[in-house]
Order: C-alpha cells, then sequence, then structure tokens
C-alpha cells in the first residue's frame, strides 16, 4: 500500500512541476482557473507534511499558514494580484521593499492589489512560490466556504462579522469581547480555542496584536471577490523573467565578483578550497578566541558560540577583528543573495584555535559563501569553477577541495543529528550522484550527537515532501538517511567541471555534511513546527571543525578534539 501510494504521490509531484513549467513559460494563470484547479489537484494528492490539515475542508492548518506567511511578503493575503519578476528596477522607484521574514527576496506593494515578488535564485524558487501560493489559496478558499454562505447570495456568518468587526477597528474590545472574538474565530476554522489563543499570539506582535483576524478575513474576502467574479485573482510571470531563468544571469555576475576580487588581492593562482555554509561558523572558529579574549581549551568551545549567536555586539566584534586580520567581505550585489568571505590561511594565526597541534605552513585560501537554493547551487558552482578571463588572459582556478555543510531533513534521527552522505538521489529525475566523502561517520564517532552515513534524497522542494514518499526513500534498498535541496546540483556542477570540462583538477576532495533541522516523518518535527534554535549550534561548529580540520590537515583522519 505504501509502496502504491509512493509512485502516485511521485507521479503528482512530476506532472505538478510540469504544469508549473509550462504556466511560467505560458506568462500567467488564474488560481480559480483551470489550470490553477489542476496545481490545486495536484498539491492535495500529495499532501505534504508541512502543510498538515490542508486537506481538511473544516480545518484551516495554522503551523502551514504561519510557515508560509514567513516566506512571502506580508500583505500577500491582501492581493488578488501576483506578479513574479526579475530584478526589473522597483528599487529605483518610490517603492518600499518587503523582505518576508525567512526568505531573502525583496517584495514591492504596487497597489492595494496587487503585490510584485522577485525572482532572483532560479526555478526552484518560483516552485517554492507557487507551491506556497497554492496552500494559501486552498486555506483561503476554505474560509470563504466557512464563512459565507453560498446559497445565500454568499451571506457573511455572524463568525466573520464579528472577526470583520476586529479587523476594521472601529470599536475597541475589551480583552473579554476580544476572547469572545477568538472563539468564534476558532469556531469558524475548525480549531480549538487553546489553538486560537497560541496562534493568536504567535502571529501578532505589539504593532500588530489581531493579525491573525486580519489575515483570515483578507484571505476571504479576496477568495469571495473571485468566486462572485469581482476581482480575479491572477498570477503573472514577467517577460524579463522568462528570459533569464536558466541563463545564469545572477550567477555568471556573482562569479566574475568573486573572482576579481580574489585577482585584485593576487590570491587567484593560490590553493582554494571552497566551503557552502552559514556566514558564521567559519570565521568563528578561526578567529573569535582571539577577537573576544578567550583561550581554546581541548574540547569546542560550543558555550562560546552560542553566546556569539545570541549577543550582536559579540558578533560585531569578531566580525570587525576578522576584517582587521585580511578576511575578505564581499556583500553581494549581484542579486544572487550570495555573501562571501574569504580567508588567507597564510595569515591566520591557529595557535588559539581548535587547530593549534596543526603543522598546517601553506598559503592556501578559504572561500566561504552563503547558503544557496536549489538550482542555483549549480548555477553559482558552475559560474564559479569556470576558469577566469581577465583582460583576454584565462586563468584556471586551482580548486584543492569544495566542502558543502547544511541543514537538511532527517529520517533516521531527531533535530540536532547530523548526516554524511555517500550520495545523493535527485528526486524525480534517474540523475544519481556517488561520490568519496572524505568526511565519515569516523570524524564524528565519540561525539554526543548522532550521526548517520548513506544515501540522501536531493528534493525539487521541501515543501513538497510526504509521508509515503520518504518512508520508500527510508526502507527499501535506496537506505536514503535524510532530504535537502542542492548536493546534487552541487556535485553536478562539480562533476561537470573536473571531469567533462577539465576547468579544475579531478583529485580534489569534497565534504558533504548536514545537520537536521526537521524529521518530516515525526508529528510535531516538520519544518512547519518551528526552527531548531541553539540546538543548530553544536552540529553546526562540530561540522565546521571537522571539514577545516580535512584542510588543514590534508584530508587525513580528523583531531580528536570534539
Amino acid at each position: 500500500m505504501t509502496n502504491s501510494r509512493a509512485r502516485e504521490t511521485t507521479e503528482a509531484i512530476e506532472r505538478l512541476y510540469i504544469s508549473m513549467r509550462h504556466l511560467f513559460y505560458r506568462g500567467f494563470f488564474k488560481p480559480a482557473g483551470v489550470s490553477g484547479e489542476t496545481i490545486r489537484n495536484l498539491l492535495k494528492i500529495i499532501n505534504p507534511e508541512i502543510y498538515g490539515s490542508m486537506n481538511i475542508a473544516s480545518k484551516l492548518e495554522l503551523n502551514g499558514l504561519m510557515y508560509v506567511l514567513d516566506r512571502l511578503p506580508e500583505g500577500i493575503e491582501e492581493c488578488a494580484f501576483i506578479h513574479l519578476t526579475s530584478d526589473e528596477g522597483f528599487d529605483k522607484g518610490s517603492f518600499e521593499p518587503i523582505v518576508p521574514k525567512k526568505r531573502r527576496r525583496n517584495c514591492y506593494r504596487i497597489d492595494e492589489h496587487q503585490m510584485n515578488i522577485e525572482v532572483l535564485l532560479g526555478r526552484s524558487e518560483i516552485y517554492d512560490i507557487l507551491t506556497h501560493l497554492t496552500f494559501l489559496f486552498i486555506e483561503a478558499d476554505k474560509i470563504r466556504n466557512l464563512a459565507f454562505i453560498q446559497e445565500e447570495n454568499w451571506k457573511p456568518t455572524r463568525a466573520f462579522k464579528i472577526i470583520e468587526e476586529v479587523v476594521k477597528g472601529e470599536k475597541k474590545f475589551s480583552r473579554k469581547e476580544k476572547e469572545v472574538a477568538l472563539i468564534h474565530l476558532s469556531s469558524l476554522i475548525g480549531r480549538t480555542f487553546d489553538e486560537t489563543l497560541m496562534a493568536y499570539n504567535t502571529f501578532g506582535d505589539d504593532d500588530n496584536p489581531d493579525r491573525l483576524f486580519k489575515i483570515i478575513y483578507n484571505l476571504g474576502k479576496v477568495s469571495l471577490e473571485d468566486a462572485k467574479q469581482a476581482r480575479e485573482r491572477e498570477i503573472h510571470f514577467s517577460s524579463i523573467l522568462r528570459e533569464r531563468v536558466g541563463h545564469h544571469y545572477f550567477g555568471e555576475k556573482w562569479a566574475n565578483k568573486v573572482k576579481e576580487v580574489l585577482f585584485d588581492n593576487d590570491l587567484h593562482m593560490r590553493p582554494l578550497h571552497i566551503i557552502s555554509a552559514n556566514m558564521h561558523s567559519v570565521k568563528n572558529v578561526l578567529y573569535a578566541n582571539n577577537a573576544l579574549k578567550k583561550k581554546q581549551h581541548h574540547d569546542i568551545d560550543y558555550k562560546l558560540y552560542e553566546d556569539i549567536s545570541n549577543k550582536k555586539d559579540l558578533r560585531d566584534k569578531v566580525l570587525k577583528y576578522a576584517l582587521e586580520e585580511g578576511m575578505i567581505y564581499i556583500d553581494d550585489k549581484s542579486g544572487s543573495n550570495i555573501d562571501v568571505q574569504i580567508i588567507d590561511l597564510s595569515k591566520t594565526d591557529l595557535k588559539n584555535t581548535p587547530f593549534s597541534d596543526s603543522k598546517f605552513g601553506g598559503d592556501d585560501v578559504v572561500l566561504v559563501f552563503d547558503y544557496a537554493f536549489g538550482e542555483q547551487a549549480f548555477e553559482v558552482m558552475d559560474e564559479l569553477l569556470r576558469p577566469f578571463d581577465h583582460k583576454g588572459e584565462i586563468y584556471m582556478m586551482k580548486v584543492k577541495s569544495v566542502s558543502i555543510m547544511g541543514k537538511a531533513g532527517i529520517l533516521a534521527g531527531g533535530k540536532g543529528d547530523i548526516m554524511i552522505p555517500t550520495s545523493h538521489i535527485f528526486e524525480g529525475t534517474a540523475d544519481n550522484y556517488p561520490f568519496e566523502n572524505a568526511l565519515s561517520l569516523d570524524d564524528f564517532e565519540d561525539d554526543e550527537l548522532q550521526a548517520f552515513e548513506g544515501s540522501m534524497i536531493t528534493v525539487l522542494g521541501t515543501s513538497l515532501q510526504n509521508r509515503d514518499i520518504l518512508s520508500y526513500f527510508m526502507n527499501t534498498s535506496w537506505k536514503a538517511i535524510g532530504l535537502e535541496m542542492e548536493g546534487a546540483h552541487y556535485q553536478k556542477a562539480i562533476q561537470v567541471a573536473s571531469k567533462i570540462r577539465h576547468h579544475i583538477t579531478p583529485d580534489l576532495f569534497v565534504c558533504y555534511a548536514y545537520y537536521a533541522s526537521d524529521n518530516p516523518l515525526e508529528t510535531g518535527s516538520t519544518l512547519s513546527s518551528g526552527g531548531l534554535g541553539l540546538t543548530g549550534v553544536k552540529p553546526t561548529y562540530l561540522i565546521t571543525v571537522r571539514i577545516l580540520d580535512k584542510i588543514l590537515n590534508g584530508n587525513r583522519k580528523a583531531i580528536n578534539n570534539a
């Protein structure tokens, strides 16, 4: 039964992406039209874990709604017209950019009814946005059907009238009256009072305490206008966006800037170690002790890294010190949203770091760049590994290693655990990427955290993952340990550059390691249940130290300093 359901879901995911790609090149679609209905039905078949009770018509999915709205611009629930654009100069006008809480993208409220969303990260970002919007439309139509009586010309229910009173703010509600309104709201959305109260506190803040009421009201109102054909919802893709997607427009600009900085600092002919990670852990491991006048102990000082994560003044001190000691920071302006740090190891004092016993004496350079998003990983890595043309002279990149550290969903463990992939299985395709990982379970065997080794699935989108598919990959001979969005894209670029196009030496070593941000097979542990918080500090820094150790000690077995 599970395998049958997995096949059905896999087919639905493939059809969903084909449909989305078709609509993208067509240029527009209506969520309530035939095309929109097709996408909606496919998403319902997939029934992603992250969207919880999406398929229950009488119950609103609150965790999924919070997850989606954190990744879409504030106010999108009020808009019937959503335009996906490239970087087309909206910042040159008087429009104030709206940046979603948990996605680095500029959005612009054009007028009362239209929201423009800049898409700079390629197809994965388009699929991500469309999936979230489809979920939003499903929930909006639920609200409409629960809040209005169609047989009576869409007459609003008593509960919706009370919600409207709260939203309009013409009357000041006492605490008791607000609780009564919350009871009516909970009845409308099919949730218990305590669930609704918790969501009210989670969605709202001091500046906008009634945000949950406003979201429910506006989603229902826009959906009603569409149903009555007073204002039909539409999604548009700009012609500039359609021209640029798939052509490495932003990735090429990004990579050229990075190579120019390497050249300008006479680092372009040095041995290079590339790390895709965050913008704090490598810097903190190499500079934090000296910056904050701390002494390195035998163990990794996780408490120090937690303090830095919590305190901006400490972060500022470490950054200031690192820049003074020669670290180069590239604040990305290419549109790729990927910042870069360049560290010349010949100028880096390792005595007060976890590598004080290292015999390293080379002039290698470490290039750390921020997380990519899905298919964007291939674009930026492919462009970065290409030979550099400077004033008519071609320079080959002297890459010695590529390391990928990131967050991923785990199938065999829990939040904070570590995954060491031996291959990447590209979901929905016949492309699989086995490789020799310089990291292994032996590098983590003495540590408190659980570590798992095996295949990992590179998924088309985290928001589409379904329990049956994931169980199939975990329990069959695939023996997958987790899922993420970039691994196969990175490995494809590395293999193309090293083994096919010969842009870099085939002798480089690779380090892949992920720490678990969620377990999509466990209720309450999906991405919509919340972030890792400080739970992520230990695996992040443990993996960072292990990667740096491979770089500094020539890919030998890791020193035991954890």
